[in-house]
């Protein structure tokens, strides 16, 4: 195999469509390599369960990802649809459920995007743990399958009725800081991703996929929808009414910031007059908090102290997250800045 770039095909196709901020469907039948940026893989045109398609392999063969950018993609918001499939080519006895998937809003040199993946293997285990882990979303850097199941266990990751060595449709819709990701032509999402990680509002799209398999493409089709009007420069200090929904638990408080930069601090009404530290980072808008949390007794979940986490965006004098009290609860939080 050898690695594809940017042919005069691809160019000419980039240049019909439009280049940043087109608004115009664009259409990859994918039956050639040209107009792929290749990071890390190589590309084969084959014939593929019946259909002309893109073998992608990475180039390196260890505990490695790869990704191709398509030249002429700028994408915000709106939709993406493509065909792919998965072969693993790891010896038999060897686990390899195989990842193969679509990133978007990616950087040019494809070292940051958004993505979401499928290891169809996984759908197929007798272990429901493992089967939960057929599609999944992350975002690089930074926010891995690892950090996000070990922090935020089963949000960035759900079950799907998929299958390895079969096309699967995919589409995904992007809206502001909102992600879906739809099988097969089910009018229901398998994943709902509210709260994108990575501080990119647009970028290129990107197929991708790992070693140890042959992940295969075809069909992609990527329709933009006016973007959401959000931006990333939104600072966290003042004081805040917030608004907590949970799987066990709901409470309204006050919670006052202060920011040095990217770092945050500050306090959270407790009740009856206390008050409890609030410690946390910023990230162009992006907000990730914590604060040590009393339990109360007559809930379910033992009583006493634990920690509480929140994570979110800041969009103006608003924002929105997840909440997570440790071992007792899950659920969302919204917030609104008071005037000073």
């Amino acid at each position: 195999m050898k690695a594809f770039f940017l042919g005069e095909i691809g160019l000419c196709a980039a240049l019909l469509v439009g280049g940043a901020g087109a608004s115009e469907v664009q259409n990859f039948p994918l039956t050639d390599a040209s107009g792929l940026l290749p990071h890390n893989v190589s590309f084969e045109p084959v014939t593929y369960l019946g259909r002309k398609a893109i073998r992608m392999t990475t180039v390196t063969h260890g505990d490695d990802a790869g990704l191709a950018v398509l030249a002429g993609t700028d994408f915000q918001d709106g939709t993406i649809e493509v065909d792919i499939a998965t072969k693993i080519t790891t010896p038999p006895g060897t686990r390899m459920p195989g990842f193969t998937g679509v990133a978007f809003r990616s950087k040019p040199d494809g070292k940051e995007y958004e993505l979401f993946y499928l290891r169809p293997k996984n759908a197929l285990a007798e272990n429901q743990s493992m089967r939960n882990h057929s599609v999944q979303y992350c975002a690089e850097p930074g926010y891995g399958w690892y950090k996000l199941r070990r922090e935020w266990p089963f949000v960035y990751e759900s079950y799907a009725e998929i299958e390895p060595e079969t096309w699967t449709k995919v589409k995904i819709e992007v809206a502001g800081r909102t992600a879906r990701i739809f099988l097969n032509g089910s009018g229901k999402p398998s994943l709902v991703v509210d709260g994108l990680k990575s501080s990119n509002l647009h970028g290129a799209i990107g197929l991708w996929g790992y070693a140890g398999e042959e992940s295969y493409f075809s069909n992609l089709r990527i329709s933009p929808a006016a973007p959401q009007p959000i931006k990333n420069v939104s600072e966290a200090k003042g004081t805040w009414d917030v608004k907590v929904s949970s799987d066990a638990i709901g409470f309204q408080t006050s919670m006052k910031l202060t920011q040095d930069g990217n770092k945050l601090s500050g306090t959270l009404e407790a009740g009856s007059g206390e008050t409890s530290p609030i410690t946390g980072t910023w990230r162009d808008g992006y907000v990730e908090l914590s604060f040590p949390f009393n339990w109360p007794a007559g809930r379910d979940g033992a009583p006493g102290p634990t920690t509480a986490f929140m994570d979110g965006w800041i969009d103006g004098d608003g924002a929105k997250g997840r909440v997570r009290v440790d071992g007792r609860a899950d659920g969302m939080w919204v917030a609104q800045r008071k005037a000073e």
